[in-house]
């Protein structure tokens, strides 16, 4: 005898098998199959972890075969899986991928430690091609590189205009390396005055100042019309 099937569960049945080809799918996309590596060429070692194979030294892989690369004149190998497996050496600089080129530094450069750009040396300002030595006034010396070509005053001299010219001091004073005042300063016990330095007049009453360049009454004195008097 015949048994029919329960026409509830059908739906169910065909929801099952819809879940399971989405199911299947769904793996499919998650866990792809990974394709093998291609068999071991020429120059190659089987990796030390992993599948697979690498290229030996000296050797960069292409497609499926390794091909030796190749070191152009005045370049060492850098032995390193990426780059281009070589380096110019010092003072020769990369041109297109495929050559190296000395790097010409003129007179008065150097060669920087990038090694493929020079600099001008100090006192030398760099002009296209070429490092041109600068031009500087008397008792002069550069304040920077050369960029520019600013110059300052030697020790004991002053710009007048655009020369340096020796600091004129005065009797009993000594020259003061400040970047202000007149270059000089007096002895102790003695005022700047008129352009030049004179002995300070002590009155009664009266010490040189810790600065040494002026007058002070002493305690219990005060100024009064250039003297020192009691201070009642």
């Amino acid at each position: 005898m015949r048994h029919h099937d329960d026409p509830t569960k059908q739906p169910l049945a065909r929801l099952i098998a819809r879940m399971a080809v989405v199911a299947g799918m769904i793996a499919s996309f998650a866990f792809p199959a990974f394709a093998q590596d291609a068999p071991m060429s020429a120059h190659a070692t089987a990796r030390s972890f992993g599948n697979g194979w690498e290229c030996d030294r000296g050797y960069r892989r292409d497609g499926d075969a390794c091909l030796a690369i190749i070191v152009p004149e005045n370049a060492y190998a850098t032995n390193r899986a990426y780059g281009s497996g070589w380096e110019c050496l010092h003072g020769f600089q990369e041109v297109d991928d495929a050559t190296c080129l000395e790097v010409v530094v003129p007179d008065g450069g150097y060669l920087d430690p990038s090694r493929q750009r020079w600099n001008c040396l100090s006192g030398y300002m760099k002009v296209d091609d070429l490092c041109l030595e600068i031009d500087l006034p008397p008792n002069t010396y550069l304040a920077g590189r050369g960029y520019g070509a600013a110059w300052l005053c030697d020790r004991g001299y002053e710009v007048k205009g655009d020369a340096c010219i020796a600091i004129a001091i005065p009797e009993n004073a000594y020259f003061e390396d400040a970047s202000y005042g007149p270059g000089w300063k007096c002895y102790r016990s003695f005022a700047e005055s008129d352009g030049g330095c004179t002995e300070i007049d002590l009155p009664d009453n009266a010490h040189p100042h810790r600065s040494g360049n002026r007058r002070e009454c002493n305690k219990n004195f005060q100024k009064s019309k250039g003297l020192c008097v009691l201070n009642n």
